[in-house]
């Protein structure tokens, strides 16, 4: 029994057991020119745990993709407020 208990885990993806992705929009301020998305991106790339980040000037803010096991909101707000770009959480969606 043990033994089928162990092939069933081991034939089973990593994946599996990985939470899916969340994904939040965060209201950035002091975007005034054209590097500062530049600026905003990349700090929030450097949070672990982020797989994708959208900048969208027009409307300030930043949509990021994130794996909840490795990252939370607090954690993207704070790291654009400590690139000079304070942040908000606009809207979660999965």
């Amino acid at each position: 029994m043990r033994k089928l208990l162990i092939a069933m885990f081991v034939g089973l993806p990593l994946a599996a057991f990985a939470a899916p992705p969340k994904k939040v929009t965060l209201d950035v301020q002091n975007m005034t020119c054209a590097l500062c998305p530049v600026t905003v991106k990349l700090s929030l790339e450097k949070v672990s745990g982020v797989s994708t980040v959208k900048i969208d000037f027009d409307k300030k803010t930043a949509t990021v993709t994130y794996d909840p096991e490795q990252a939370q909101p607090d954690a993207l707000t704070e790291a654009t407020a400590n690139a000079g770009y304070p942040s908000t959480v606009q809207g979660m969606a999965q």
